[in-house]
């Protein structure tokens, strides 16, 4: 019979044949680092991606949230954002009036808000269930809390403040893209002193709406982008401030994705209220 050799008796010429080199090793780990310089950028392109995915897709789900509450309640539904700098309206700086006004729960609220500006929103109606179509009514209620797109997406700044007449994309795509309209509502409670902020609305029917009663004839696109909004924190307890957020603090990255070849709209048709994503094609 035939005895097996204990691996701590085998020969040095067989414990050599079975090591590595040192060759060797440094041909793997060369492998390894061309594989990795490979794929890292890959990688990071897929996370934007697929940020810029969520993001569309989230938005497109919330607008036909707000188009099925309208209907389902029969009432006006108003999809207000956060703008920049919400505390002034028209250059006019409402603190310290309008801060006075809020609650201690309602000041915090508007302070974490401040890392919601471009990308925050929430539902708001006009009236109560059961209100006939045309009906006004003071009373306004929140259908929903605040809530804001993931990190690092954001609404595109110039639909807020700058409208852009002709969107064209090399897939041949022609887009008239306005900035939004405004309405006086409270903020950032329904008891509070109104304020304007931008807003789409539909109507009982489903339809976009500006008046909160007639359909509108515009069909609204809101333009996404990806990048960063910059706002000011205190030097004391690290938390948001009330401070301008100025031209500068705004950044799309890469620059211009919201107008150039990766551009991301969601389009809303104003006469059913059916929201789409127009996207550009390269070719």
């Amino acid at each position: 019979m035939r005895s097996e050799v204990s691996p701590r008796h085998r020969s040095p010429v067989a414990r050599h044949e079975e090591a590595f080199t040192l060759v060797e090793l440094l041909v793997v780990i060369s492998i390894l680092g061309l594989l990795a310089a490979l794929t890292v950028p890959a990688i990071k392109n897929l996370g934007k991606s697929n940020v810029a995915v969520s993001s569309a897709r989230q938005l497109l789900d919330d607008v036909g949230h707000a188009r099925a509450m309208a209907i389902g309640q029969h009432t006006t539904v108003y999809m207000v954002f956060v703008p920049t700098n919400f505390w002034y309206i028209n250059g006019v700086y409402l603190a310290p009036a309008w801060w006075n006004s809020l609650s201690p729960n309602d000041r915090s609220q508007v302070t974490n808000l401040s890392q919601s500006q471009m990308s925050g929103y929430a539902f708001i109606s006009q009236g109560r269930l059961g209100d006939q179509p045309g009906q006004r009514q003071n009373d306004w209620q929140y259908l929903s809390t605040w809530q804001a797109l993931p990190d690092n997406s954001y609404i595109a700044g110039w639909k807020f403040y700058t409208p852009r007449n002709y969107y064209t994309g090399v897939n041949g795509g022609v887009y008239t893209v306005n900035s939004f309209a405004r309405a006086a509502v409270p903020f950032p409670a329904a008891t509070n002193v109104l304020v304007s902020l931008p807003f789409i609305a539909f109507n009982y029917l489903g339809q976009l709406t500006t008046n909160g009663i007639d359909p509108s004839y515009t069909d609204e696109y809101i333009p996404l982008a990806q990048g960063s909004v910059g706002f000011g924190y205190s030097g004391k307890n690290k938390v948001p401030t009330l401070g301008p957020v100025q031209p500068g603090d705004v950044g799309e990255n890469p620059p211009g994705n919201s107008t150039n070849s990766m551009f991301n709209l969601v389009h809303v048709d104003a006469l059913t209220g059916r929201a789409r994503l127009e996207f550009q094609k390269v070719q």
